[in-house]
């Protein structure tokens, strides 16, 4: 089954009679056992329901998978997902990385006794030294929240080699429509089921997916006792917005290659990070293990005055955090995504107050272009 159509009938509920197309929301809390003894398989909200079953079947054909869990959010569901590490634990992170992962590891990852540390994973050698005989994980983004990095997927499982280290994949920014991590050998990947998952800046969820089943195991023990779980109306909206996943993601991308095209000719733009143009350092990596460069722009503009009057002077763009709806929205990472990183450090990445983000969405590139030129004016 092609994955256009995976988005769409990888996973039938068939245990209802009425032949309904959509898959139906369950919003019982709790569900009547036949005797005792006995289980429909549905016994309390917490550990299973039908409807968040659904969406967690769903995700995990998408993303090649046997096991997925259901989050209220994409920070809870990789907050679940520490409790897997103990005090002494060291994880090695991706140094560009989306504030919120940055602000949990450290702070909260830290106060439970874990070692984090960064480095920047798309270079092999210089993650290699990072790793320790206590490194029990590594996080990436691939792309990277704002740069644009692409990590080597395979590479990076390549060099843990035998050693007892997750690789552990955020997957928001491209999706199981244009790359699936855990074919190139991540344990676990991560979700922002808010952005392209659900697609319409209207639901918050998040997912774990995995393919070992032990592992599988362990953080179905801690979902249904953490207890983060999305709701059976979340799913459904979840289950709806992947239904228009492949188109999305298609239009999106197409709009994005003549934007980014466009900004690289502005005179007032100094550089465009998109994974997909020629001068991008590791093309021909998103080449081998993605089939597309996604739909996430960031650019660098001449001045903070230029960056704040494009802000305040977008129409059809909107200023707002977030990313993956089908509206383009442009985000300003020092004050928004990123702003509780050092100024330090954010200076460090390359994340200054000329940096622009923008997520394109499903409207006229030709509007979007005009709107950019009116901005930047």
């Amino acid at each position: 089954m092609k994955k256009e159509t995976q988005c769409l009938h990888a996973v039938r509920d068939k245990t209802h009679t009425t032949g309904a197309v959509c898959n139906p929301v369950y919003l019982s809390a709790t569900f009547a056992r036949p005797a005792v003894g006995e289980s429909t398989g549905y016994d309390y909200a917490r550990l299973q329901n039908p409807t968040r079953e659904h969406v967690e079947k769903l995700i995990a054909a998408l993303e090649g998978g046997t096991d997925c869990l259901a989050f209220s959010s994409g920070m809870s569901a990789i907050a679940t997902m520490m409790e897997l590490f103990s005090p002494g634990d060291e994880i090695v992170a991706s140094d560009d990385l989306y504030g919120g992962s940055v602000r949990f590891f450290d702070v909260v990852s830290r106060k439970n006794g874990m070692i984090v540390s960064y480095a920047d994973t798309s270079d092999l050698p210089a993650l290699k030294a990072c790793l320790t005989d206590k490194t029990r994980a590594i996080f990436i983004e691939t792309p990277t929240n704002p740069m644009m990095k692409v990590c080597d997927i395979a590479a990076v499982k390549e060099l843990i080699g035998d050693r007892n280290i997750l690789l552990i994949v955020d997957n928001t920014f491209l999706t199981p429509y244009f790359c699936r991590p855990i074919e190139l050998g991540a344990d676990i990947v991560t979700h922002s089921g808010t952005k392209y998952l659900a697609g319409h800046n209207d639901t918050m969820a998040g997912f774990l997916i995995t393919a070992n089943v032990d592992l599988g195991e362990k953080l179905k023990f801690l979902h249904k006792t953490i207890g983060s779980m999305l709701s059976p109306f979340d799913s459904y909206m979840v289950t709806r917005g992947v239904k228009t996943l492949a188109i999305r993601m298609e239009k999106s991308q197409q709009n994005a290659v003549k934007i980014a095209a466009w900004l690289k000719a502005h005179p007032k733009v100094r550089k465009v990070y998109y994974t997909g143009l020629a001068e991008h350092p590791e093309l021909e990596i998103s080449k081998k293990q993605a089939s597309g460069f996604g739909a996430m722009i960031s650019f660098s503009v001449d001045s903070a005055q230029t960056a704040h009057n494009a802000l305040s002077r977008v129409k059809v763009i909107m200023f707002a955090e977030s990313l993956g709806g089908v509206e383009t929205l442009m985000t300003y990472p020092v004050t928004q995504t990123h702003s509780y990183i050092p100024e330090a450090e954010r200076l460090a990445r390359g994340i200054d107050d000329t940096l622009l983000r923008l997520s394109v969405g499903i409207e006229s590139a030709e509007d979007l272009i005009e709107d950019l030129e009116a901005a930047l004016a």
